[in-house]
């Protein structure tokens, strides 16, 4: 598979674990649905690495996947670096989320300010 063919799977793949995340969220399914926000983020961020040319870690640590693509990206390190400033809590709410979701017994709700993709 071409790098551009590989950009382009993961891309479809977060528009899909965006849907999920949203329907699974209508259901009242918020442990899945944070694991599908989580999994569509870093889908994400692996498809810009790859857009840049860098083949990715195999790390599922979001904020490390931010600070490889903040050195690769000249244009966008300014605003990743913001990023992982301003949004340093929900970043690690995420990556709680995603190691809690699959392997500890945490509940997530609506209340915790979940309202989907």
């Amino acid at each position: 598979m071409v790098k551009r063919d590989e950009v382009e799977h993961l891309e479809r793949r977060v528009r899909e674990f965006l849907k999920t995340a949203d329907y699974q969220a209508g259901e009242g399914m918020y442990e899945l649905a944070i694991f599908s926000l989580e999994q569509a983020l870093q889908l994400f961020l692996k498809s810009r690495l790859l857009f840049h040319g860098v083949d990715y870690l195999r790390t599922h640590g979001l904020r490390k996947l931010l600070e490889i693509l903040a050195s690769v990206s000249s244009e966008d390190e300014p605003r990743i670096k913001r990023l992982l400033k301003e949004r340093a809590l929900e970043l690690s709410f995420l990556e709680d989320a995603y190691i809690s979701s699959r392997y500890l017994l945490r509940e997530f709700g609506e209340e915790e300010g979940f309202r989907g993709a």
